[in-house]
């Protein structure tokens, strides 16, 4: 039986990471520690704290197989991994705003004074932003939940890959969720690899990078 390994070496955490595209199936991960590794990922920054992320853990059967037709290329990552996780951002995602400062208050992170000023200046800016902006809000935000996810997780002793090839027009519908809500991000494929997977090239910095 194969076993995983906890880890707190984060340059190991980095450097080991690979994009695994073939799983061992025996592998199953406990809602525990997926709520656990969603947890630590949510840890994020987003725009004002929003945190406009969902996620759809497909795990079973049942759901793979509906998943199966929309994954396009990526057939051996469904089919083998522990789960794909279906990365959404809420296009509403400021219903939660109350919720969230409302908290940050009680727990004595944010004085009551800046959340009563705060709050008319963000609600008068979420009422007049436009769908095509709040959709590049939250791309950016899943974006950047994702690669925290795909870290959590090499750190739980987990394998990753972010899947672009999916059909994202038909997604949301697909599970049940509203597609004129709910922007398909990604998927993350998530489980223990089956072989090392392959490293790979990166640019000089001195070709990606400018000082001023």
């Amino acid at each position: 039986m194969i076993t995983t390994q906890k880890t707190n070496d984060f340059t190991e955490i980095m450097t080991g990471r690979r994009s695994i595209r073939y799983y061992d199936p025996s592998v199953k991960i406990s809602k525990e520690e997926m709520t656990e590794i969603l947890t630590e990922a949510t840890l994020a920054p987003s725009s004002f704290n929003m945190q406009p992320w969902r996620f759809l853990v497909i795990e079973s059967e049942e759901g793979k197989a509906k998943m199966a037709p929309l994954a396009m290329f990526n057939q051996s990552q469904v089919e083998t991994s522990s789960a794909v996780i279906a990365l959404f951002g809420d296009l509403n995602n400021f219903e939660n705003a109350e919720e969230i400062y409302g908290k940050t208050v009680e727990l004595g992170y944010m004085p009551q004074e800046v959340k009563d000023s705060q709050m008319p200046q963000m609600t008068a800016y979420y009422n007049s932003v436009s769908k095509e902006v709040m959709k590049d809000v939250v791309l950016t935000d899943g974006g950047l939940v994702a690669m925290q996810l795909m870290l959590a997780a090499r750190a739980h002793g987990y394998d990753t890959c972010p899947i672009g090839g999916f059909d994202k027009a038909n997604i949301a519908e697909a599970f049940g969720l509203d597609k004129d809500r709910y922007v398909p991000v990604m998927l993350i494929s998530i489980g223990k690899a089956a072989n090392s997977g392959y490293p790979s090239v990166r640019l000089p910095i001195e070709k990606v990078a400018q000082w001023k």
